[in-house]
């Protein structure tokens, strides 16, 4: 059975002072606290949320 791939996500950015809708994505990513790192499968779904929060979340290898 193929490996699926991950993806790992670090929040850079505060949400305070931010419209309510990155808020939430970034709460649906699973980050609420600066500089935590989450790995997330690697879906369309996911690289979207991370298209719409490049000031706020970076891609780590």
């Amino acid at each position: 059975m193929a490996e699926k791939k991950t993806v790992k996500i670090r929040q850079i950015g505060s949400p305070i002072r931010r419209p309510e809708k990155q808020r939430k994505m970034l709460i649906g990513l699973g980050l609420n606290k600066m500089h935590k790192v989450v790995e997330r499968q690697d879906t369309p779904e996911v690289r979207g949320a991370i298209a719409k929060l490049p000031h706020m979340v970076e891609v780590i290898d």
